[in-house]
């Protein structure tokens, strides 16, 4: 499946169930592991494995691949591996803890750049 479709598909199954905050980040030009990574909230455990259930499903029913999923079990944080995609469902401590869009969103130069200029503030 083209990543934009699936892409789209992901972000789609995500706001069926309401999930909160959805972000994607292209990550092609920082990692060759994936092309993109879509990370969303759910308010609870069971909200945020419901999230990433329909994510596997509307994925499944579109013909396309799940290599793996992790996270079910807690509920806390659900990572849904699509290949080109990375999906990360998190609850809002969880996802405010872990900062993955600072993380992801920047090459490495641009944020020891931002760093050097904070400490010459």
């Amino acid at each position: 499946m083209e990543i934009h479709k699936l892409q789209k598909l992901v972000v789609s199954a995500l706001e069926d169930i309401k999930g909160k905050d959805i972000e994607v980040i292209n990550t092609a030009k920082l990692t060759p592991l994936f092309d993109c990574m879509v990370i969303a909230t759910g308010d609870s455990n069971r909200q945020v494995r419901a999230l990433a259930h329909n994510v596997e499903e509307k994925v499944r029913e579109a013909g396309a691949e799940i290599l793996s999923t992790e996270g079910q079990e807690t509920g806390e944080w659900v990572l849904v591996d699509l290949g080109d995609i990375i999906v990360h469902v998190m609850q809002p401590l969880v996802r405010q803890y872990y900062n993955l869009e600072e993380l992801w969103q920047t090459t490495p130069a641009q944020r020891r750049k931002a760093v050097g200029q904070e400490a010459t503030k």
